[in-house]
Parts: C-alpha cells; structure tokens; sequence
C-alpha cells in the first residue's frame, strides 16, 4: 500500500499506523547517488515534532535518527527503523518514476518518414548538384547572406554521423549575428540529433547516459557560459569519450568508486565574440567569421523590409527546412576513402599545418559522405567493410569552400583586427591617403577607443603599419607597411590548391592510362 502523499510538492506526507513523517521542501530530482530530505517526524495524535535534516542512503546517519526519535517520542527503535526503510523506499520509487516520466517528456521522437518524403529526399541526394542545390535550399530556409559560412556550417552539422565530425566556433563582434545563423542553419538538423545548451555546470556531460552523446551535434549558444565544461569538451572533440571518476556511498553508507562514461563522437558548434581566449578549442574547430559587411546588413534589411510587409513565403521555407532534415535522416553512417590524399599538401604559410592538415581532409571527406546517394558502394575483399570513395568533383568543391578558412588559419592577425585593417585599406584607396590617424579612422568606423587602441598594438607588433611623426606638428598618424599583403597570401594559398589539383589530375590520367593497357592486353 502507497502510503505516500505527494500532492503538495514541497510537502510530501506519509502515514504509518504509528507514525506521521513529512518530508518538508519535497526531494531533488537531479541527483541520484543521494537522497537528502529534512524530515518532521511525530506520532499519530501526538503534536510533539521532531524535524531533522538527513541522507537517508547514509546508514550511520539512519541509525542515529532512529534511536533519537525512539527516545524523543517514546516510541521503539524496531517500529521507526521499519517505517524509516519504507519511506526511503517510497521515495526512491517516486523519484524514479518521476524522472523516467520527465524524460519521456523531453525525449525527442524520432521522425518516420512517408515513402514519398522518402523518395523525394533521395532524389534530392542523388542529384549531381547536390551542393549548389544545398546551398540554394539554405536561402530558402530563411538564412540570409553569409553564402560561405551557413553552407560550411551545414556540412559540419552533417559531420556528426561521420567517425570523425568536425566543429566550428562563429566569430563576431556583439549583435553581428553569431548565434543568429548558427540558430538557423541548426534548424535544417532533425530535432533528435541535436542538443542545445545555453549554461552548464562544470560536470554537465559526465551526467549523459553513455550512448546518449553519440553522433549528436551540440549546440552552444555563447562559449563564455560553458566556460566550466570547455576541458571535457575538448576531450569529448579529441579522444570521442570522458570519464569522470566519483566517490559514491551505498546505502549501508560504504563509499565505492564508480567511473562515469559517456561516448562520442560529437560535433561541437558555439559562438563567442573573444577568439583569443578559447584558442585551445579553436585549434580543434574551423572558425567561421561573421559577415559584418555594409552588403550583408542591407542584405539582412531587406528581409526585415519584405518579412515586415508580409512578402515572405513562410510555406517555402518550411519545405525548405524539411526537405534537407530529411536528407539528413537518409545518410547513414559509411567508410570514406580519398585515394587522392596524399597529393594534397597545405602551403607553408598555414599555422599549426597538422591538425589544418587533417580538417582539411576531414571536410572533403564530408564532401564525400554527404554525397553517398551518388556513389558506387565498393566492398573491401580483406575486411568486408562498405566504403565510398572521394571523387575529383568533391576535392575541388571542398577546395572552393574552404579557402576562406584556409586564409584566416594562415594569418597571423585575429579575425577581428584583419577585418579592421582591410576595412582601413579599403578607405585609403577610396580617398587616396597613404597615412590615416586614429581621430579620422574613430569617426569613419565609429571604433572605441579601447578597441581602437588594441588593434593598433596588434598591428604595430606584427609590422602590419608603422607609426609616423609630422615634423611640423609633431603629430602621429600611421601607414600600412604592405598593401597587398593579404592579397598575396591568398594567392599562395590558391596556388597551392591549384597545383594540388593539377597532380592530382595528372595521377587521375596515369591510372586511366594503365587501366586501357590492360585491357587492351586482355583482348590481345
């Protein structure tokens, strides 16, 4: 019999023929391993109260209550021992029960599709302009501007049914935009493959179920709130699991150790506006810079205008976002081979060349994967494994997407202050200056001063412009040491690329080569 009253909850009552107990505040949900209560506990008919704060797992703590309740209401230690143990059992059973409830509450279902949003999915993965149509698909969804960024976002989202996802951080001063478009392309991800976090505690993903992580894409909305989490994090990116070891008492009050594991692999997407500061987690992402250009916030104005007008086909939209969520419930997960790879090389200028090197290689295999539905499945003799293969299609569309990233990788400035300096060279040009002063460059840009002053350092530190003196007025102004700097260092990377592709072409036409001798042969 459920002698357990929970209406009011945060005063549960249980009755007993000798015993009235009212757990006062009610009881925690999000903590297991105990089961802290603060207990008023009287007899029936009796208005003598003996309130006490306790762990009921804590059996030491059980046995000290009972003898002081037996003294206290004159009562025996056997009837309060037996009706203490059915309370705790009550509890924990509710508790349970409560959180298994809450969970199927938040719990995501899993989308079954129709057979005809089945095949218009593969139909849609099966053309050969898969990802001019994905980026086309985007636009219609309601992702505004930022063509580069929100098409290598969704390729990174995509990453996470792979053996190895990849991650991105946005980056962007205050109100660009950031978590805007990381929102909105995380919109065209089916529900059930993506958490979204907006604070955590600093033992947040230790407490997942082991499996409940795996291939999931996490959603942080602004990193400086998951500060606490960024170390488990990082391992979660690298070595695909955590464990956490935790000292845990059982109810006879015995402490054990116990190891909490939850598994990968993930794919980690967050915003932040402080590049500097999670470098070690940037190292292991592809760092998307917001557009904050003149363009994109007419670009964004416009929307407004025709969204406020109500010119906006919402229906389009819809079937937009459906669609890709669609395609992305048909991919599963499959071998990538690049028979390729060891053609590609990165330029030297490229900072940290390794782990670069192997995003690089990462993303066109993504390429590849999300192209599955167009691929000859080979089968390998030895293993039996399924696998697909990189074509030269898919090295030279990662290649076009991602030379911005390459670009901002090979740079020695952060992206805020590269974007600064060629806005400055920008209005040198425009105005034909060779020096500008930091009063002028205030006005044009509308900078603060503290920001100003910081970029400036930067710049100066890393011979970007140097520092000037008029003779006359003894006043400074600056000069950028290297116009075409950046200019120059694109066109390194490009050729890089280029000349990658070119051998690549080459090896492609040696092998064609050698298989029509052989056939040839064959019909000799």
């Amino acid at each position: 019999m459920n002698n357990l009253n929970t209406t009011n909850p945060n005063h549960y009552i249980y009755e007993t023929k000798h015993l009235k107990i009212a757990v006062l505040g009610g009881i925690r949900f999000n903590n297991l391993e105990a089961l802290r209560v603060t207990l008023g506990i009287q007899k029936l008919k009796s208005e003598q109260v003996l309130r006490q704060n306790i762990d009921l797992y804590n059996d030491t703590s059980i046995e000290k209550l009972t003898r002081k309740v037996a003294e206290r209401l004159e009562i025996g230690t056997t009837i309060v021992r037996r009706d203490l143990d059915s309370l705790t059992n009550e509890l924990e059973t509710y508790r349970l029960q409560e959180v298994e409830q809450q969970g199927k509450l938040y719990e995501k279902q899993v989308k079954v599709l129709t057979e005809k949003e089945i095949q218009q999915a593969k139909s849609f993965l099966s053309n050969q302009n898969l990802i001019e149509n994905t980026q086309e698909l985007i636009g219609k969804s309601g992702v505004i501007g930022e063509e580069i960024n929100r098409l290598l976002m969704y390729l990174i989202f995509t990453s996470r049914k792979t053996n190895n996802p990849l991650h991105c951080i946005s980056l962007g001063s205050s109100g660009a935009g950031k978590t805007h478009l990381q929102s909105k392309v995380s919109e065209l991800i089916p529900e059930e493959d993506k958490i979204e976090m907006t604070v955590l505690s600093a033992n947040a993903f230790y407490y997942f179920n082991r499996t409940e992580l795996q291939n999931k894409l996490i959603l942080i909305e602004d990193l400086d709130g998951a500060e606490s989490v960024l170390y488990p994090l990082r391992e979660l990116q690298s070595k695909k699991r955590i464990t956490k070891t935790v000292a845990h008492k059982d109810k006879k009050g015995t402490t054990k150790t116990i190891h909490l594991t939850v598994e990968g692999p993930v794919s980690v997407s967050g915003c932040t506006t402080q590049e500097s500061i999670y470098e070690d987690n940037s190292n292991r992402s592809f760092l998307l810079y917001i557009d904050e250009s003149e363009i994109q916030d007419e670009k964004i104005m416009f929307f407004q205008r025709q969204l406020s007008a109500g010119k906006i086909n919402h229906e389009e939209e819809h079937q937009a976002k459906d669609l890709l969520q669609n395609a992305q419930r048909l991919l599963k997960t499959i071998t990538v081979k690049n028979p390729f790879a060891e053609y590609l090389t990165l330029p030297n200028s490229v900072f940290k060349p390794r782990r670069t090197n192997a995003h690089y290689l990462q993303f066109i295999e993504v390429i590849t994967f999300y192209k599955q539905y167009q691929k000859f499945h080979h089968i390998d003799q030895e293993t039996g494994e399924e696998y697909i293969e990189t074509s030269i299609e898919d090295i030279q569309e990662a290649n076009e997407l991602i030379k911005e990233v390459l670009l901002r990788k090979s740079d020695s400035l952060t992206g805020a202050c590269r974007n600064h300096l060629e806005n400055i060279k920008i209005y040198l040009q425009l105005n034909n200056q060779l020096q500008f002063s930091n009063s002028e460059i205030r006005r044009r840009f509308r900078i603060k001063e503290s920001t100003l002053r910081n970029y400036n350092s930067q710049l100066l530190l890393e011979g970007y412009i140097k520092k000037i003196q008029n003779k006359k007025d003894k006043s400074f102004a600056f000069e950028i040491t290297n116009q075409t700097e950046y200019q120059d260092l694109e066109k390194v990377i490009n050729d890089s690329l280029q000349k990658c592709m070119e051998m690549i072409a080459l090896f492609n036409e040696q092998a064609k080569n050698l298989v029509n001798k052989k056939k040839q042969k064959i019909e000799e």
